[in-house]
């Protein structure tokens, strides 16, 4: 310490203040860097579950501590009860009679009230039924040989296991996020069948096969849409890294896996003519392809958010202003967007307009800081893009459709660990694709998966996702 202080008192003052300015430089890059380890999902685009690394926070005190809601029925919520069974659902119907009073032993009548019901419902021993299809033999002199009798082609095509226990597999596999360990424990503990992981993968390969015209059918459908919402993720394939791409239309969702997360990919699946709009983050990809294509595009108000939270947390006290100016500018904007319902269709497009407004001004006189000048410069390069919502009608501000529908995605990646082949990547493709497609559209995820099985077992027209179920 005393040799650090000598050297100071050496020091001319020049050779001090030269000192103190990399000091302050130094800690200021350095403050800067614990404001990016500092970033979560509010001010990012983190997923909310890295916040669990995250210390809790401060719990309010005193009068305005919120109140804990207790478990269960909310008071004043309606009830809910599930509806019984039909009676054509009924396998059986037990009734329980009463031959005298259990209290005093009298002889009783028969009353006009109505019985008491318990609807119970209950697996069987052996839900499975193995049937044996047999080609007999028969014999021809003239030839001299041997024939058998022609056996169903949809036996043929599911060899050991039925169509509806090949969708059943298929539907545990990714519907239920089973591995093929777990699908065989279930199938020998409770449906008392014992199949090989080889029959079970060549089971998931038919099932594959029988998705292909229905996926085709979508991804070809892509570019007539007026609207689309995307966003990818990553994805995980023998320690490459690959992407999976989200296309989310009015009625049908898409699912692309790729080794390019760049605009190729958009121009790949969407082409050069794509004359829709485009609702998307703030990635390069997106605006590449909008450039080059002339596509019009929504950018995430949702995640403009999360940025300009950044911008709050800084500790240059002049961004931190900044981003607290057009934070508030957002917040007019979206309460405008809340307050719909209450406004005329004329003074809802006056006022949020005027909100726009506002909004760009604000973004626009940004100070002499680099995160701050690269917040204004998007708003001059790409201001409209933000705002496309307010004149094409059914566009939303945000792109929370895209990626709600990619979350299901993450989480099967987050337990599979991703795929091995292009086979797997082909698989994960169709059945995300389609499990999407009828969460979207309110279908039994099950039952078509079992349409498309005994249609690709029986040679018969796929079904469609773009036709209403019949």
């Amino acid at each position: 310490m005393m040799g650090y202080m000598k050297a100071l008192d050496a020091c001319t003052n020049a050779e001090l203040i030269a000192v103190i300015l990399r000091l302050e430089e130094r800690n200021a890059a350095l403050e800067a860097e614990i404001a990016k380890l500092r970033k979560n999902s509010s001010t990012s685009s983190k997923p909310p579950s890295s916040d669990i690394v995250k210390p809790p926070k401060a719990k309010p005190k005193g009068k305005g501590k919120k109140q804990r809601r207790k478990i269960g029925g909310q008071e004043g919520h309606p009830r809910h009860e599930r509806q019984s069974f039909a009676t054509a659902d009924l396998s059986d119907v037990w009734e329980y009679h009463l031959d005298c009073c259990p209290d005093c032993g009298g002889r009783v009548t028969r009353a006009e009230a109505e019985a008491r019901v318990v609807q119970q419902v209950e697996v069987i021993a052996s839900p499975v039924r193995i049937d044996e299809h047999r080609g007999l033999a028969y014999y021809c002199g003239r030839c001299e040989k041997t024939h058998y009798a022609a056996l169903p082609a949809e036996v043929v095509k599911g060899g050991l296991v039925g169509p509806r226990l090949t969708a059943l597999v298929a539907y545990l596999k990714c519907g239920c996020h089973a591995s093929f360990s777990t699908i065989r424990k279930f199938l020998r503990d409770v449906m008392k069948i014992t199949l090989s992981r080889g029959q079970l993968a060549k089971l998931i390969r038919k099932v594959s096969r029988a998705l292909q015209g229905v996926y085709d059918e979508l991804l070809d459908r892509l570019p007539t849409e007026a609207a689309l919402n995307v966003d990818e993720t990553g994805h995980k394939e023998n320690k490459k890294r690959f992407w999976t791409w989200c296309f989310r239309a009015e009625l049908y969702t898409v699912f692309k896996i790729d080794s390019s997360r760049g605009s190729k990919v958009l121009l790949e699946v969407l082409g050069k003519e794509f004359n829709g709009t485009l609702g998307c983050d703030y990635f390069s990809a997106y605006r590449k392809y909008m450039k080059d294509m002339g596509v019009q595009v929504q950018f995430c108000l949702a995640h403009l958010i999360r940025d300009v939270k950044f911008l709050t947390t800084l500790p240059d006290r002049a961004t931190q202003r900044y981003g607290e100016r057009v934070l508030d500018g957002l917040r007019r904007l979206f309460d405008v967007i809340h307050r719909r319902e209450t406004m005329t269709a004329v003074g809802f497009d006056r006022t949020l307009e005027q909100a726009r407004r506002a909004l760009i001004a604000v973004a626009q006189r940004a100070p002499k800081r680099r995160q701050a000048q690269n917040l204004a410069n998007r708003f001059d390069l790409h201001g409209e893009a933000y705002f496309r919502f307010i004149t094409t009608p059914g566009i939303e501000p945000t792109n929370n459709l895209a990626e709600q529908a990619i979350r299901f995605v993450v989480i099967d990646r987050r337990i599979t660990q991703g795929t091995r082949s292009e086979f797997g990547r082909q698989w994960c493709e169709r059945i995300w694709t389609v499990i999407a497609t009828c969460a979207q559209q309110g279908r039994s995820v099950f039952a078509f998966i079992e349409r498309a099985v005994r249609a690709h077992f029986t040679g018969q027209p796929i079904p469609s996702l773009l036709i209403a179920d019949p």
